[in-house]
């Protein structure tokens, strides 16, 4: 197991011999070598939200928000160390020839885990959602995936952005995100407390903007009082790209440079990602700083590099560059995609049965977009199959495909020349030939994601709106207007309006950005070589008028847990081919409010097929004035069952799912009872009237 001490002490040994520039030197990401140490240049930037980024060719798993619709913990720690394994594959080589680059490093700045508490946030698809609890539960064994169990750290994780930032995009600079202390200690802290207690995650990024005041990455209450002294944090903290540059130039909270780095530098920040640390000697001269705090923030960095053996032989020096996109990772990457598609309305006419159609219309300005299934910050695939690829490769001969684009992705036209919507006719004209038409519609990275990212071109990153662009607006009508069958796949990210197509459409499926086997993993799901599995980890709302506005960081009104209207598709909702019933839940002993709960589920598949679902637990703290609006989720559990197949399930609630938070950030117990639900869905009442099940309840007299 991974010896920190030991790891610590050699790094205090090795920086006790820099002088004190060659110390600061070290603090930024493009770290230079120090060749009389025999110190290598290294850089700390390196991205693996959903496969290694921006590094050349990599598997390209689906995006970090289908990754969490699988709600399949197992899954994440797969992918994670799949990720891992590709990251070392591609430093081995790249260090083996002299390249010490940007992206080719072992410090992944991932996961994300801030809460996607508005849809129209461009960034949301990096998240694991909405919920804190599901946010937390995926993240742990993502990290754990990322950092391996072995003698050194297969990779370093890093929990991002601490800690209160989902949005707007073209504020984040000078934005001051208020947050009371309940919303903080209910919803904004928990996901990074997991990765920091739970699976002790290297590194933790601080958000651009300010948290209450202070900027995140020169936070006192953040970072000295919460993550060092509370949580009893040991890793190092790194700013998140030029954030600290924007303590003078936005946030107008220093005069310059030098007041910047120094700030963060004292508050604990210990790598900048920027060049704002070049102002670091002066700094030091001004004695704004000290060398006592550059020393420190060396020596974490240090550590870090000892923990993944950057100077000793380890296990992975020998895993071979063949490791990157083998046959076994591009597998899971489809089962991944396969897994976090989600069916949101079916009236029987899925799965498809190939043998009794002709011909199938693929149609949508996604049908055969290779950015539809990316997401952002991904890799490279060697090959993509888009979703027209997948149809055409699963039908072969058998099965007429006819193709349209229908539209441009948010132009009102595809020529320059042309009249508007010059390509609708043709749309129309492949689904009247077609026996059923897969409507392919969405956005992709040029219309959600981070503002002046790679391959952002569009609305400062993030949504202006749930509606469509307008082309594909009236594409679906069009297309829905024809009497055909129609099934609406959406490629996005985010929540949509997707009323009219809940409306006229025969089915609707999220795809999400599915990863570069996306179109295959959607074929099989459209013929029924595997059965959706996949649920919500977001609320789908109706319209933008039953949310708060955008830069209002209170919960009230806000995701599933605190929404009093009824929404579109609820958080936790999806369909299968199976019918997965919870016939009995209960628990395996009297529980205790000091002890966490264990509760035995038995589920039946009553169908003839095999499938998977996700049982999920919410809790309602009853006639506390503390606990959120609605029931709340505090356990889940993914399971396979073969047709007609029964199982028992054991699923955990911690102790903690039954106190509240109160005003003050503090956890209580203010209940008199706490009612548990347990099914395949949430226990609201749309979940219901979609899925026609119920929740068994178990109910606890304190």
């Amino acid at each position: 197991m991974r010896d920190r001490k030991k790891a610590r002490e050699r790094a205090e040994a090795l920086v006790s011999q820099m002088t004190v520039d060659e110390m600061a030197s070290q603090l930024k990401f493009d770290a230079p070598a120090i060749e009389r140490l025999g110190i290598p240049e290294y850089n700390w930037w390196n991205e693996g939200l959903h496969g290694v980024a921006r590094a050349g060719t990599a598997t390209v798993f689906p995006q970090a928000i289908a990754m969490a619709a699988a709600w399949d913990t197992d899954l994440m720690k797969a992918e994670a160390s799949v990720i891992s394994e590709e990251a070392r594959a591609k430093y081995n080589e790249s260090t083996k020839h002299g390249d010490r680059d940007i992206y080719k490093g072992l410090t992944l700045w991932s996961p994300n885990v801030n809460i996607f508490r508005d849809p129209r946030w461009g960034r949301g698809h990096e998240t694991y959602g909405e919920d804190p609890t599901l946010t937390s539960r995926l993240a742990v064994p993502f990290i754990e995936g990322l950092q391996g169990d072995g003698e050194y750290l297969k990779t370093a994780g890093c929990a991002k952005h601490f800690a209160v930032h989902s949005g707007p995009e073209a504020l984040r600079h000078s934005f001051d995100a208020k947050a009371n202390k309940k919303d903080m200690y209910e919803t904004y802290l928990p996901a990074f407390e997991a990765c920091v207690k739970e699976a002790d995650v290297e590194a933790v990024m601080g958000a651009y903007n300010r948290t209450n005041g202070e900027p995140c990455c020169a936070s006192e209450e953040l970072m000295e009082h919460i993550l060092r002294e509370d949580w009893k944090f040991e890793g190092h903290y790194v700013s998140d790209c030029w954030a600290v540059r924007d303590f003078h130039e936005h946030h107008m909270v220093t005069k310059n440079g030098v007041e910047s780095s120094a700030l963060a530098l004292n508050k604990g920040c210990d790598l900048n990602c920027g060049c704002t640390y070049l102002c670091l000697k002066e700094a030091l001269n001004k004695r704004l700083t000290t060398k006592e705090k550059v020393k420190e923030a060396a020596i974490r960095l240090f550590t870090t590099r000892f923990l993944l053996g950057m100077f000793d032989e380890t296990e992975f020096d020998k895993i071979p560059y063949t490791a990157v996109e083998s046959k076994e990772h591009l597998e899971l990457s489809r089962k991944a995609a396969e897994e976090g598609i989600v069916l949101l309305k079916n009236n029987g006419i899925l799965p498809l049965k190939k043998e009794e159609l002709k011909i199938i219309g693929v149609i949508g300005p996604n049908a055969d977009n290779r950015s539809s299934l990316d997401g952002n910050y991904h890799g490279t695939a060697s090959r993509y199959i888009t979703a027209l690829e997948g149809i055409q490769d699963y039908v072969g001969d058998d099965v007429r495909v006819m193709y349209a684009k229908g539209s441009h992705l948010f132009l009102d036209k595809e020529e320059a020349l042309a009249q508007e919507d010059d390509r609708v006719a043709e749309a129309l004209s492949v689904a009247e030939h077609s026996d059923v038409v897969v409507l392919c519609i969405g956005l992709d990275e040029s219309l959600e994601g981070e503002e002046g990212d790679t391959g952002n071109a569009y609305a400062s990153g993030d949504k202006e709106s749930l509606e469509f662009p307008k082309s594909q607006q009236r594409l679906m009508h069009a297309v829905l207007e024809t009497g055909k069958k129609v099934i609406v796949c959406n490629f996005t990210g985010s929540a949509m309006n997707l009323s009219e197509a809940e409306e006229k459409a025969e089915a609707v499926i999220q795809a999400w950005y599915p990863g570069s086997q996306g179109g295959k993993a959607l074929a099989n799901i459209l013929f029924g070589e595997v059965s959706p599995s996949g649920k919500l980890p977001i609320t789908f709302y109706r319209t933008l008028d039953e949310l708060p506005d955008f830069t209002d960081y209170s919960m009230k009104g806000r995701t599933y847990r605190y929404l009093t209207e009824e929404p579109l598709y609820p958080f936790g909702y999806g369909l299968s081919y199976g019918d997965v019933q919870v016939e009995k839940a209960e628990f395996a002993k009297a529980p205790e409010k000091e002890q966490d709960a264990e509760i035995r589920v038995t589920v039946k598949n009553h169908s003839e097929v095999a499938t998977r679902d996700v049982v999920e637990v919410y809790i309602k703290n009853q006639d506390s004035k503390y606990a959120p609006v609605n029931p709340a989720l505090c356990g889940f559990a993914k399971v396979s069952l073969e047709a007609g197949e029964e199982k028992e399930l054991a699923i955990t609630v911690s102790k903690e799912a039954y106190k509240v938070v109160n005003d003050e950030g503090e956890k209580i117990f203010d209940s008199s009872s706490s009612v548990l639900f347990v099914g395949t869905n949430g226990p609201d009442k749309r979940s219901e009237a979609l899925t026609g099940k119920t929740t068994k309840q178990l109910v606890i007299n304190w």
